[in-house]
């Protein structure tokens, strides 16, 4: 799971080919260049990974406590 810079280097997954594959980009989809299967950006693994690592990267839900909660203010 590389990010690339180069239209050339880029790769997405082909379930058919159990691979990274170069693909050929339409308008609705995109297809592996050795078997002409849809290619997905990752594989059903990855894309866990993926979205377990953003879980732990958000921050904690709920408001911050306000501080002086209680004291009358003048």
């Amino acid at each position: 799971m590389e990010h690339n810079q180069n239209y050339y280097d880029d790769r997405k997954y082909c379930e058919s080919c159990n691979a990274y594959v170069h693909y050929l980009m339409s308008i609705d989809h995109s297809f592996c260049v050795e078997c002409g299967s849809t290619v997905r950006l990752f594989s059903k693994d990855d894309w866990q990974a993926f979205n377990e690592e953003l879980k732990q990267r958000r921050p904690k839900g709920g408001r911050p406590r306000k501080n002086g909660r209680g004291k009358e203010s003048a």
